[in-house]
C-alpha cells in the first residue's frame, strides 16, 4: 500500500526500561498534535502496556480485540482530543500478543494499514528490549527514535538494540533522544553512543534532542496527566516541543521520500 497521504510513521523505543520512553512518546504526541497535525498514538508495549495509565483512562477495548476478525479499528481507537489526536491502546500480560504468530500479525497489519491513512503521523510506543515483536514493530516504521539516559546500562542496551536491527534487518537510521540530562550531558551522552556506532557498526546516528530532568514530569505521572497539559511551560515540555518541531521539519524535508515508502512494512518478513 502506497503512502498517498504522506503519513509519517515513527517508532519510539529503548534498549531498557525505566528511561522515560513512554512519557516521551505521549508528550511528543501532544506536542505534535498542538501544531495542528492529526496523529495516532499507538501503544505497542504488548507485555506491559501503560500509556492508558499515564492518561488516566480505562479503554473498553485494546489491540487484543483488534486481532478479532469481527472488530473494526475505529471500534478500538480512543479519541484523546477533538480534531484528530487518537489513541490505540494495548493490553498488559497477554502472552499471545507478546509473541504473535504470522496469522495474528497479518490480521493486525491489514487493519492498521486501513486505519492510519487518516493521520499525518503514526507514533508507536514500543516495548523495551529486543524481543521479536519489538524488532518487528521497529522495522515496520519509516523512522526510529531511540530513548537513552546517561547511565551506562542505558547506553549499552540501546547500542545492542541498534546493533540487532542493523545486522539482522538492515536498519541504519536512528534518531537519538537523551532523557533526564542537562544539555551538555545530553551532548556528551550522544557523542559516546555515536562514536560506538561509527566504530563498530559503521552507521551514523543523529541527535534529535535532549530532555532535561524536571520534577514536573514525575508530578504529571502521579496525577495521571500528560506533561504537556499539566506543565506546558516546564523545561521538559519546552525540550519536547523543540523535538516535535524537528520531527515536523524532517517530514517536510522528506515528503517525496515518505510518499514513495509504505506507511508500514508488513510483519511476516520481519519476524523471523
Amino acid at each position: 500500500m502506497e503512502n498517498t497521504n504522506n503519513t509519517l510513521s515513527v517508532s519510539v523505543m529503548s534498549g531498557k526500561g525505566g528511561v522515560g520512553k513512554t512519557n516521551i512518546a505521549l508528550s511528543l504526541g501532544y506536542a505534535m498534535r498542538s501544531r495542528g497535525h492529526p496523529l495516532l498514538l499507538m501503544d505497542c508495549d504488548l507485555g506491559l502496556a501503560n500509556l492508558d495509565v499515564l492518561l488516566g483512562i480505562s479503554p473498553e477495548r485494546n489491540l487484543q480485540d483488534l486481532i478479532k476478525p469481527d472488530i473494526f479499528p475505529k471500534e478500538v481507537v480512543v479519541a484523546l482530543e477533538q480534531g484528530g489526536f487518537d489513541f490505540l491502546p494495548a493490553a498488559s500480560g497477554v502472552p499471545e500478543l507478546v509473541e504473535m504468530d504470522e496469522d495474528m500479525q497479518d490480521i493486525l497489519f491489514r487493519k492498521l494499514v486501513r486505519l492510519i491513512g487518516d493521520y499525518r503521523y503514526l507514533l508507536m510506543d514500543l516495548g523495551a528490549g529486543i524481543n521479536r515483536t519489538v524488532l518487528s514493530f521497529a522495522t515496520m516504521t519509516q523512522m526510529r527514535v531511540v530513548i537513552v539516559t546517561p547511565e551506562p546500562t542505558s547506553l549499552t542496551d540501546s547500542y545492542a538494540l541498534m546493533k540487532v536491527l542493523h545486522q539482522q534487518h538492515g536498519i541504519d537510521d536512528f534518531l537519538i533522544v537523551v532523557n533526564q540530562a542537562s544539555q551538555s550531558e545530553g551532548k556528551q551522552t550522544f557523542e559516546r553512543l555515536h562514536a560506538a556506532c561509527q566504530r563498530f557498526l559503521e552507521i551514523n546516528i543523529r541527535h534529535l534532542g535532549t530532555v532535561r530532568s524536571d520534577p514536573a514530569v514525575l508530578e504529571a505521572v502521579r496525577r495521571q496527566q500528560p506533561l504537556m497539559r499539566y506543565a506546558p511551560g516546564s523545561d521538559a515540555a519546552k525540550d519536547l516541543t523543540a523535538i516535535a518541531t524537528r520531527l515536523e521539519r524532517f517530514r517536510q524535508d522528506n515528503l517525496d521520500l515518505i510518499g514513495q515508502t509504505p506507511i508500514l512494512r508488513s510483519f511476516p518478513a520481519l519476524a523471523e
